[in-house]
């Protein structure tokens, strides 16, 4: 049985010679450490490493992106991971200055501009806005979501925006499952206004969430064309004391956008699986249930979500993780070795189930805490 095939039968919640494993991130330091050399996979630290690329020109951007789609997939199969993240974050956007090696700065000082900053310890960064319109009253997020419609409506997805998943697709796609995004939805957390536009002007969220739902949709057509068919989705809305809105603004404004792309992915017979990290069981009936997606990653140990009782409560939803990339990092060795069987032993009793990290193995993790994790799941498995 290959990767693909035992993804496949864990979506069927059948049996499968080993247990399945996905996890969702590698940091740049604990990717170098593991492949014995600087591997270009992270977060912040992409954004600037694309940005500085984009200053040096364009030999040095096709260097970036060709070292990015190597070390991304490496890590993957070092790990061996039934599903490929190919893709990490990215800032495709050449800076009009370089103020210094971690600082960029984008646009005219005399009018809009930015400035990216990269901090090496934590691999962030910070994008700040200046002299930008502020986005403060709902007559001015009126304005935007029109903007954002217009977007949406204009929108069409190209080769070039998903080059490198198709890259992975054609190259791993008949053994593995390579992950994909495209299909997120949220109501947005920052800046405030738009919470208090759930209650004030709950039509302009809901606007700009039809936004977001056509995008999808022309997303998972397009992508379904190169034989992509399970769908990473979702959006962050969620605290460890549970989520940031309303039960009431989660049924009125997000859940029927949710299922319109849910059952429009399974026309194309896909699969649509939905992150969010924190607390989720105030709404897990809707968003578990209800919305009839087929699978929930992120799964947020430290906030309560416990694998087995999500597994009891939700007998046909696939899970992806929960290993804490906190039990990893602060934890001791036995820690993680009973985090880690745990998850395993859960997913031989359950079924539909695949193991891993909930979230990024993050900056300063000991590398031997992160390898007890891979060596004790392709002990155990």
């Amino acid at each position: 049985m290959n990767s693909k095939e035992r993804i496949e039968k864990t979506f069927q919640g059948e049996s499968t010679d080993l247990i399945p494993v996905h996890h969702l991130g590698f940091c740049s330091q604990v990717a170098s450490a593991l492949l014995g050399r600087e591997a270009y996979v992270g977060g912040g630290i992409q954004q600037w490493r694309e940005v500085r690329a984009l200053w040096n020109g364009p030999d040095a951007h096709q260097e970036f992106i060709e070292r990015s789609f190597q070390d991304a997939l490496d890590i993957a199969l070092y790990s061996k991971q039934d599903i490929i993240r190919i893709l990490y974050w990215r800032y495709p956007k050449r800076p009009t200055k370089k103020i210094d090696e971690l600082t960029y700065l984008f646009g005219d000082l005399e009018e809009q501009y930015s400035v990216l900053q990269f901090d090496p310890q934590s691999e962030e960064c910070v994008i700040s806005d200046y002299g930008k319109a502020k986005l403060d009253t709902l007559s001015e997020l009126e304005k935007k979501v029109e903007e954002i419609e217009e977007r949406a409506y204009n929108y069409t997805p190209d080769r070039q925006a998903f080059d490198l998943e198709i890259r992975c697709q054609q190259l791993m796609g008949s053994t593995h499952v390579v992950r994909v995004d495209g299909a997120s939805i949220s109501i947005p957390l920052e800046p405030t206004i738009w919470l208090e536009a759930t209650l004030l002007r709950p039509d302009l969220v809901g606007r700009f969430l039809d936004a977001e739902v056509l995008r999808a949709q022309r997303n998972i057509l397009f992508l379904s064309t190169y034989g992509f068919h399970i769908f990473f989705g979702g959006g962050d809305f969620a605290s460890n004391q549970g989520p940031m809105y309303s039960k009431r603004v989660f049924r009125q404004l997000l859940l029927p956008r949710l299922k319109t792309i849910v059952d429009y992915c399974h026309t194309l017979n896909g699969r649509y699986l939905f992150a969010s990290d924190g607390n989720l069981w105030a709404v897990a009936d809707e968003l578990f249930g209800e919305s009839g997606i087929d699978g929930y990653y992120e799964i947020d140990r430290h906030a309560g979500m416990d694998l087995e009782k999500i597994r009891d409560r939700f007998p046909y939803l696939t899970l992806i993780g929960n290993i804490s990339s906190q039990t990893v990092h602060l934890g001791s060795k036995t820690d993680i070795r009973i985090e880690v069987l745990s998850c395993i032993e859960t997913a031989k009793q359950k079924q539909g189930i695949i193991v891993g990290s909930s979230n990024y193995f993050v900056p300063g993790t000991p590398i031997d805490h992160v390898k007890e994790v891979i060596e004790t799941i392709e002990k155990y498995r």
